[in-house]
């Protein structure tokens, strides 16, 4: 369940920091967040697709752990990614 260019391209313009940023914190988490709903969209049809599942908790994981540092580093800019995409309550 990969994500079109276009697709990626546009979250990376709404994320990134300078104009060659691609690889900031905050381009991961949305990259992996958008992954992450596109798999979770998949199991509600495909119950038994375990291969993926095991994938889909390795994303989960490395979004965790990206969030974990953003805010270790910087706490404003960890709490304007989890406003932005929605991700805690």
């Amino acid at each position: 369940m990969s994500i079109v260019k276009e697709k990626k391209q546009e979250i990376i313009n709404d994320n990134k920091k300078h104009d060659s940023d691609t690889g900031s914190p905050e381009v991961k988490i949305a990259i992996l967040s958008e992954r992450i709903s596109n798999l979770t969209g998949h199991f509600k049809k495909h119950k038994k697709d375990h291969h993926s599942r095991r994938g889909l908790l390795m994303m989960v994981n490395k979004r965790r752990k990206l969030l974990s540092y953003l805010k270790k580093k910087d706490n404003d800019r960890y709490a304007e990614i989890i406003k932005k995409l929605g991700l805690r309550k």
